[in-house]
């Protein structure tokens, strides 16, 4: 007996088993190659006889494992006829885990740990771990030739036979048809007719030689790398197993070695490998000599083939790092990427697969990339004709085939063509003719009947198909593909190999580690059972099931990742939802139908949540492939009215079958739809899907992928498209075949209203072929022939087409550019067809009469007689709206006869005869031709440029001035008086051109005594004409006998020389203010209030002979006149001679001198000019480079400003300034900053001070100052009664500023920040101060004061009587704590009435108070305390001695220690005149709230306090409201932030009753919801003198709302109102509206970020407060009728300063005001969807708000009109000083108007204008010019200098 049988005890069963495997050994055969690997099947002993050989091969599966054994028995039980008697013990015995025998297990020896691929025995080291020997050469190539015989033996043992499986025909394994294949990257053609299919289908399966075309590349050097892509099921793995077996065969001799991966395997492996461990290890080793093989192999890398397939699942990333040779180890990408890149095996061929998607980054550009596409219809019927063997069966199968549109549509996939076939192998026999393909009618019922179909007697068991759906889903969500035995059950995996559901093959994870893997036969398989897992498993809830139905969008071409393994989940999901999965679902699901259709539903209504979604392209088609999968009509509907009416489709591949579920959708639309195809792989003959298709309009292709064989196939779909309106084919690759069948096409489609063959490389013979077609298509509008190569004489039939034929419109050519535009006539399209010709009759001639043409033939190389045949064309043909003829070469004649020609053709627009080689002896041809046309509006000549261009205007309307333009033309002095007789015949013009000619001073002077006879001119354009300065005294009269000529623009340098009138903002912009704008920016509104004459003369030698000409000669002009000048350097002389005729010029306005250099002298002469020309207003000099004179226009304006900056004024300047200065009568301004006074400079100064008339302010920053100069400005306040304020800062900004008043000042300020006091400077500041009665406030800013010496100078500080107020900011403040700084507050001289501390802020804030006076309450309480033993009790003391009518206590920020509040306890018991106390944003522990709870129970006579915005938690609330008992006096309470409990709110209600004088109550962020406020808001009844009501950003809601609307009638003073945040709808809105209107005192209310609607609006308007100051409305759900309301109710209200309307709806509704806001301070409108439509009234409501000081309308939509809406009123806003125009859509137009605003004198300190469209550059160019305008994402604006910070107040007040 054997020895396996011993070992079982059990013969019977043993010997049984043997009996019956020996009658079927090729079943045995076939097991084993499913469950061993080849090196399994090739090792071990061989066998005498049959029964042996079983015996020897079941030994071998039991040693395998126990879960190999127990899924062999259970395929011998379910696949083979077993008795039941013996079924029983098989399964009880050996097909569960207990039955597997221990002793055997032990018994049996262990499985080899070192296995290679292919069976052949590996030698002893792995390859690349050692150093190559030293071999000869005959020994290395005999080792090669052994190893290269070896791999083709391996591949021919493992593609030699194919075991068809149980009910499947022979040809299931043997029918190979090869795919559709496509080149994407044209490295070469394929070896077709069309260059773009691999294999011909009726080719016999063995001469399938187009295969070679892949390794036909022109990559001679370099990587040769082909990647076949290919979506999933379209056989990529099939067609590599396919090439291996044909280089096994020896069909591909060219390569001698080739190597096969999966990157799913390899994905196994996680260690490092080097290219010979990756070779020899895991495919196949050397039987010796591994490192010579690998010699061998590189040294002819040429001929070795590496196949790699599923790229797309690649894992593991190769590192970044280039790898310089094979013997280092890399991850298995790495290695693939050395490869490719060619750093590895150089010179080898690389075939790799991927789904399309992200490729990796390691593949090379130069790649080629083949596109995979399936079969067309020939190649399913030919793969039919294969796979059926029997005749009648092959008839049948191709029968259906024919009949079913959706059957084609899926067979057009190859794995789903081969699921296909097994279902009509199983279907046929059983079924009518016909009805086959009717249970077939998705993917998803196709395998639902394979399943059926391979089960032996129709569905498989439930438990096998739920336990294999479970093993599908957990693979897929955990990225799994391949499993090892021990990942599925053994029932489970026979059920698998029974049916062939599973394959397995040999798994290598390592060198030496191999084993066998199990997969789904298919990816789309494995997620078949998992949808079937998630609708059928009872744990898998709804929510779960809904989760999975997703659109994964694939752009491929993209930056997307990788395909994910969840593609097609949703689909089958989808598929199993429809009725007639219903039966099978409850089969599998063991349920009845009606769970199931509960499961079904779910599905269905995830789809429809899909429908209205926007989806982008990849998402569609996937859509529609799920939708198609239900068979639901009603759900088609619904997504196909979902549709967008503009589809596009970008960049990524689509299939027959996409395009089909596409049609199948849109077959249920009721609307049009445009299709747009770019940039997307397309199967050749997927247009074909279109046919029948009657919803598209507009269908676009462009792609170069398109060829003869897709033109085709449209063809044939195009007449049956009976809507297509539009169709565009673009860049593609049609020849004379496609064009042809595409013509024919075209006649059978009359419908069409535009087509386009752009970019398709055609010939003129095509192209006249397809004009032809003009008559068949009634409707055309637009035809675009581009990019094709049309001849000359092609252009002139085309030309005279564009003339005869009565639609054509246009006709542009330009270089490749060739379009046809239509207008088609009224006529129907049958009426229209009917006509015979183009030439016709006389309805023909009518309607040429009644058209207009454009013709535009722009570098067609035209000639003279080709003019000469057009203009006799266009003499009998309609009349013209433009014609272009530029770029040809018509020459002087041809120019000459169409200029003669231009009156006679009634051209309405322009005439364009540009680069036609004219000739300056042709321009007075050209002149007089035109000469009698009448209706010429503009003309330009260039000579130089080649520009002729002239522009008409039509008959009919009037012209009021025209444009004659003849620059450089080489025009001289002589030719004037013949040019100005012929210009003077035209009566009409306004602008003449002459720059860049010849005509020199003569000219000049000559044209001075011309002008007066031609007539007013709108400008005279005179530059480049070679002017000296002499022509400026020539010209500069003309302001007296010209009265148009308002400006005179001269700039020696650059020759610019013109006359003109009054200059729009466009004109400036044409001026070169600027570098170029965009041309659209046209805004003809915008001009100046008032325009002056100027004369700007730039770069010219100004001498004093030469001003004093200048001078005289503008004595005699009209003013207003500004002058301008500019020069390199002015001397003293020249600049005393200039200001020496200004008393004689009383028409100046502005004097200017830019750019100029003047002397260290000129201040002192400018100085002087106030009393020598009492017009003087302002003098304004920078850097002794730019000068400013403005003169009164009346005497109205009073005060001088004076500014020398920059101009190294030193001390020996002061004395003999101050002097000059003193005549004047009113200085308003002094601006002395940027000099070099230094401390005696300022000393001096500040001695002269007094005498100086100053009334403004002096500015003397930056001037090398230091702490001398800021002790002597102390000490000077006594001498300097008028001086109101004083800071100064000596970091390194270094400001210095002095504002003074027209009368003496009772209160001054002081600020000193960055001083840097030491010991030694506090006495002197001391007695500086104490010399300054005056002065009440000092702020002393980082000025390293200590704590020393800020004791000392409190100490000193002593003021005979007054108030004193100090405030201290260091970084020590924030870190000395409470009880340091209140012992400082011990050495102050004076009483303290008021201390703030803030340590975030590092602030002290003290007031002092003069002479000190006892409290006669402290000092009692002072003796009381009189123990002085401790440190605590004695500052106790002195606190009590010097804060003993302290009246204001605050702290703020700080972190208060238990001494700390220990002290206060103290303090806070002695202080019987504190007022006001603040605790805000302080952290407190509980046991130092204690200590001040019981110090506040003291303090009865408190009228304010806040407790706001600090750390307490519940409890430590309640005891703070504790404090309250007994305080009724309270006028003001904040407790915002205060956590408030029930307990805690109902304490502070009952509290509050008593409270009848209070007067503020916050309680913002309280958490106070709508059930506990009703309480409060009745205990606030008592309170009837309240004044502020705070309850911002609490949850009141409506009831809250209904409730405190109630009491507010009751609050007669209310002031105030902040209830923003609280969930108040329109409802509480309205009641809140209607109580407040009897709240007669309401200054402010503030409502936002409430959803109160426009309903709310409208009552608020019904009933606004008459006192409103404030309203905040932001987010409020306002549309625009809210904001009509509100604005009619708000207009000319004379107390409002501030509105807030930001983040609503507004849109053109934006605040429209008749009578304006008087005092309206800031508007805020962020975010409201204001356009450029509102911007015109918006500028005219802010016009009328005089007070404005901020505008925000950041975050709109305005644009370069609302920008000079603006601009316009920016002069008339004098007060305002920011503007927030952040993220609009200005440009750098728009921002240039502005510019132009504020140069016309606006106030503003900024303009903010971050994001908006203008390029850094340009708004650098902006900003240089106009600093005001900030572009940066942080707020710049400076912060006013001057102010000074008094000691916080209290926010009441």
């Amino acid at each position: 007996m054997d020895l396996v049988s011993l070992q079982l005890g059990t013969e019977h069963l043993w010997s049984w088993l043997v009996r019956l495997l020996s009658k079927d050994p090729e079943w045995l055969n076939a097991k084993m190659k499913f469950f061993l690997t080849e090196m399994e099947l090739s090792s071990g002993d061989k066998a005498q006889d049959a029964t042996e050989g079983v015996i020897l091969q079941l030994r071998r599966l039991h040693a395998h494992g126990q879960a190999t054994w127990q899924a062999f028995i259970h395929c011998v039980c379910m696949e083979l006829e077993v008795p039941l008697d013996l079924e029983v013990p098989l399964l009880s015995t050996w097909g569960h885990g207990d039955g597997f025998p221990s002793q055997l297990e032990a018994g049996e020896e262990s499985q080899p740990t070192s296995q290679l691929h292919h069976g052949l025995k590996r030698p002893y080291q792995s390859c690349g771990s050692s150093p190559r020997p030293k071999q000869c050469k005959k020994q290395q190539l005999e080792l090669a030739r052994r190893y290269l015989q070896l791999l083709k033996t391996s591949a021919q043992r493992r593609y030699g036979s194919r075991i068809p499986g149980p009910g499947q025909p022979l040809a299931f394994h043997q029918a190979y048809i090869p795919p559709i294949l496509q080149w994407s990257r044209t490295t070469a053609p394929f070896n077709t007719q069309e260059g773009a299919t691999l294999g011909d289908p009726k080719a016999e399966d063995g001469t399938d030689v187009s295969i070679r075309d892949l390794f036909n590349t022109r990559a001679d050097k370099g990587p040769r790398v082909t990647v076949l892509l290919g979506k999933a099921g379209m056989g990529k793995t099939t067609l590599a197993h396919r090439l291996c077996q044909r280089w096994a065969d020896g069909q591909l001799d060219r390569f001698q070695a080739l190597f096969l991966f999966e990157f799913r395997q390899l994905n196994l492996i996680t260690h490092l490998l080097t290219l010979p461990q990756l070779l020899f290890d895991l495919y196949l080793s050397p039987e010796a000599g591994p490192d010579s093989v690998f010699q061998y192999l590189e040294e002819n890398a040429n001929g070795v083939l590496l196949i790699f397939d599923g790229l797309d699942q690649a894992l593991h990333p190769h590192s970044s790092r280039e790898r310089e040779g094979p013997e280092e180890p890399s991850p298995a990408l790495a290695l693939f990427s050395g490869l490719c890149r060619g750093t590895l095996l150089p010179g080898c061929w690389v075939l790799t697969t991927s789904r399309p998607g992200k490729l990796p980054d390691c593949l090379p550009t130069e790649a080629a990339t083949v596109h995979m596409w399936g079969f067309d219809r020939p190649r399913v019927e030919e793969y039919m004709v294969r796979f059926f063997t029997d005749q009648l069966c092959q008839e049948a199968a191709l029968a259906e085939l024919r009949k079913s549109r959706h059957l084609q549509s899926m067979c057009a996939v190859p794995a789903l063509c081969q699921v296909t076939c097994l279902c009509l192998h199983r279907l046929l026999p059983r079924s009518c003719p016909g009805q086959s393909a009717a249970l077939l009618p998705t993917v998803t019922q196709n395998y639902v009947q394979m399943v059926s179909t391979l089960g032996p007697r129709g569905y498989p068991p439930p438990e096998s198909l739920l336990d294999l759906s479970e093993v599908a889903l957990r693979g897929l969500e955990t990225g799994k593909v391949i499993f090892s035995i021990g990942d599925i059950r053994p029932s489970t995996m026979a059920f698998g190999a029974a049916l062939s559901l599973l394959t397995s093959f040999c798994v290598c994870t390592g060198p030496g580690h191999q084993g066998t893997g199990y997969a789904f036969a298919h990816l789309s398989l494995q997620e078949f059972f998992a949808a079937l897992y998630l609708m059928v498993n009872p744990k898998v809830d709804k929510n779960a099931l809904a989760g999975h139905v997703t659109l994964n969008s694939r752009w491929v071409l993209r930056t997307k990742a990788k395909p994910g393994l969840l593609d097609h989940l949703p689909s089958f999901l989808a598929g199993l939802a429809s009725h007639a999965c219903r039966p099978f679902l409850s089969h599998v699901a063991r349920r009845d139908e009606t769970w199931v259709s509960a499961r079904q539903a779910v599905v269905m209504q995830a789809l429809r949540k899909l429908a209205p979604r926007r989806l982008t392209g990849p998402k569609v088609v996937a859509f529609c492939h799920c939708v198609g999968e239900t068979q639901e009509p009603e759900l088609a509907s619904l997504v196909a009215q979902s549709l967008p009416c503009h589809l596009s489709f970008h960049n990524f591949p689509l299939t027959f079958a996409d395009l089909a579920a596409l049609t199948n959708i849109l077959g249920h639309r009721n609307a049009p739809i445009h299709l747009d195809f770019e940039g997307c792989p397309l199967e050749p003959h997927c247009p074909e899907a279109l046919a029948g298709c009657k919803q598209v309009e507009n269908l676009s292709f462009k792609s170069r992928k398109c060829g003869d064989a897709f033109a085709e196939a449209l063809s044939r779909s195009l007449p049956t498209m009976g809507s297509l309106k539009k169709l565009g084919l673009a860049g593609s690759k049609i020849t004379a075949r496609g064009i042809s069948h595409l013509v024919q096409a075209l006649h059978l489609c009359p419908q069409l209203e535009e087509v386009s063959f752009q970019d398709n490389q055609l010939k003129d013979w095509a192209v006249l072929n397809i004009v032809e077609v003009l008559p068949c298509l009634p409707r055309l509008q637009k035809l675009d022939l581009s990019r094709n190569n049309v001849s000359v004489s092609t252009l002139l039939c085309l030309t005279k087409v564009a003339v005869a034929c009565p639609t054509v419109r246009t006709l542009q050519v330009r270089e490749a550019e060739l379009i046809f535009l239509l207008s088609p006539p009224a006529e129907t399209a049958a009426e229209l067809q009917g006509a015979p010709d183009l030439q016709g009759n006389a309805g023909q001639r009518k309607e040429a009469e009644s058209r207009s043409l454009t013709l535009r033939l722009q570098q067609c190389q035209l000639r003279v007689h080709d003019v000469q045949e057009l203009i006799a064309q266009l003499q009998e043909g309609p009349c013209l709206d433009e014609v272009d003829l530029s770029g040809n070469q018509l020459d002087d004649e041809g120019c000459r006869l169409m200029a003669e020609a231009a009156s006679q053709l009634h051209i309405t627009r322009s005439l364009d005869l540009s680069d036609n080689r004219l000739s300056v002896d042709g321009v007075p041809c050209v002149l007089r031709a035109v000469s009698t046309c009448q209706t010429l509006a503009e003309l330009h000549i260039s000579v130089l440029y080649k520009t002729v261009v002239f522009t008409f205007a039509p008959e009919q309307e009037q012209l009021k001035e025209i444009r004659k333009g003849l620059t450089h033309c080489g025009l001289q002095a002589k030719h004037l008086e013949q040019l100005c007789r012929a210009l003077r015949g035209s009566c009409h013009l306004g602008h003449l051109d002459l720059s860049g000619n010849a005509l020199g001073d003569e000219g000049a002077a000559q044209l001075a005594q011309l002008l007066p006879g031609l007539g007013p001119l709108q400008s005279l354009d005179l530059s480049e004409n070679s002017l000296s300065l002499d022509a400026v005294f020539m010209l500069t009269p003309c302001f007296s006998t010209l009265q148009w000529l308002l400006h005179l623009d001269i700039s020696s340098e650059s020759q610019h020389v013109v006359l003109r009138g009054d200059r729009t903002g466009r004109d400036r912009l044409a001026g070169g203010s600027l570098p170029e704008f965009p041309a659209g920016a046209q805004f003809l509104a915008f001009r100046q209030p008032r325009v002056p004459r100027s004369l700007c003369l730039r770069q010219c030698q100004l001498e004093p002979l030469s001003l004093t000409h200048l001078c005289e000669t503008l004595e005699k002009c009209p003013g207003p006149l500004e002058v301008k000048l500019s020069c390199e350097v002015l001397s003293d002389q020249s600049l005393e001679t200039l200001l020496h005729h200004l008393p004689q010029l009383p028409q100046l306005s502005l004097l200017q001198l830019s750019e100029t250099r003047l002397s260290p002298k000129s201040p002192l002469l400018l100085a002087d000019l106030f009393s020598l020309c009492p017009r003087i207003q302002k003098v304004d000099l920078r850097s002794l480079y730019h000068m400013t004179l403005h003169f009164r226009s009346s005497k109205e304006q009073e005060g001088e400003c004076c500014g020398f900056t920059g101009c190294g004024l030193s001390q020996e300047h002061v004395e003999p300034l101050c002097w000059l200065l003193s005549k004047c009568e009113d200085l308003n301004q002094l601006d002395l900053s940027a000099n070099m006074l230094g401390d005696d400079g300022l000393r001096c100064l500040l001695e002269c001070l007094p005498q100086l008339p100053i009334s403004g302010s002096l500015d003397l920053s930056h001037n090398n100052i230091s702490l001398e100069s800021a002790l002597g400005l102390v000490k000077t306040l006594p001498s300097c009664p008028r001086i109101r304020e004083a800071s100064v800062n000596l970091g390194s900004e270094q400001s210095f500023w002095i504002h003074f008043s027209r009368r003496e000042e009772a209160r001054k300020t002081l600020r000193l920040s960055q001083c840097s006091f030491g010991l030694e400077h506090v006495p002197r500041l001391a007695t500086n101060l104490n010399q300054a009665l005056q002065l009440t406030a000092l702020t002393l800013t980082q000025c390293c004061l200590g704590l020393e010496q800020l004791t000392l100078l409190l100490s000193l500080l002593r003021w005979p009587v007054g108030l004193f107020s100090l405030r201290v900011e260091e970084p020590w403040v924030g870190k000395a704590g409470v009880l340091t700084l209140l012992e400082v507050c011990t050495q102050a001289s004076g009483n303290v009435t008021e201390i703030s501390i803030s340590e975030i802020q590092q602030q002290l804030c003290l007031q002092l108070e003069f002479p000190r006076q006892e409290n006669p309450e402290a000092m009692a309480l002072r003796l009381a305390h009189c123990d002085l033993g401790t440190h605590h009790n004695l500052l106790v003391w002195q606190l009590m001695e010097t804060c003993a009518r302290l009246r204001q206590l605050s702290l703020s920020q700080v972190n208060l220690c238990n001494t700390s509040s220990l002290l206060l306890q103290s303090l806070l018991e002695a202080l019987s005149e504190l007022k006001t106390f603040r605790l805000t944003s302080s952290h407190v522990s509980s046991e130092g709230l204690a200590h001040l709870t019981s110090g506040l129970s003291h303090c009865h006579h408190l009228e304010g306090l806040d407790l706001s915005n600090n750390q307490f938690g519940e409890e430590d609330a309640e005891v703070l409201l504790g404090v309250l008992e007994g305080m009724c006096r309270l006028k003001r309470l904040d407790l915002s932030h205060l956590p408030l409990s029930s307990s805690a709110l109902a304490m502070l209600t009952q509290r509050l009753s008593h409270m009848t004088l209070l007067q503020s109550l916050r309680l913002s962020r309280n958490g106070i919801c709508d059930v506990s406020c009703y309480q409060l808001f009745e205990a606030l009844r008592a309170a009837s003198s309240l004044q502020e009501l705070g309850l911002s950003h609490n949850q009141i809601r409506d009831i809250g709302a209904q409730h405190l609307a109630a009491v507010l009638p009751g609050l007669p003073e209310l002031r105030k109102i902040d209830l923003s945040g609280n969930g108040i709808g329109p409802d509480g809105g309205v009641r809140l509206a209607e109580s407040l209107a009897l709240c007669k005192h309401l200054e402010e209310l503030m409502l936002g970020y409430n959803v109160l609607g426009n309903i709310t609006a409208l009552e608020l308007a019904q009933r606004l407060p008459q006192h409103l100051r404030v309203l905040h409305l932001p987010s409020s759900g306002l549309s625009q009728e809210g904001a009509h309301f509100l604005s009619q109710a708000l207009d000319g209200c004379p107390y409002v300063e501030e509105i807030n309307l930001a983040e609503n709806s507004l849109a053109r509704e934006v605040p429209h005001f008749h009578q304006g806001l008087p005092l309206l301070r800031q508007i805020d409108l962020v975010s409201c969807e204001i356009d450029n439509h509102a911007a015109k009234p918006l500028a005219a409501s802010l016009a009328l708000c005089p007070a404005l000081e901020e505008i925000l309308l950041s975050w709109n939509l305005l644009g370069d009109e609302a920008a000079a809406e603006l601009a316009q009123v920016l002069p008339q806003m004098s007060r305002l000083k920011r503007m927030d125009l952040e993220k609009n859509q200005i440009t750098a137009c728009g921002a240039w108007l502005l510019v132009e605003g504020l140069a016309q004198g606006s106030g503003i300190q900024v303009i903010r204008l971050w994001n908006n469209p203008i390029s850094p550059d340009m708004a650098q160019c902006l900003q240089s010019q106009e600093p005001r305008l900030d572009f940066a994402f942080f707020d710049k604006q400076p912060q006013p200098l001057g102010v000074v910070d008094g000691p916080p107040r209290d926010p009441s007040n």
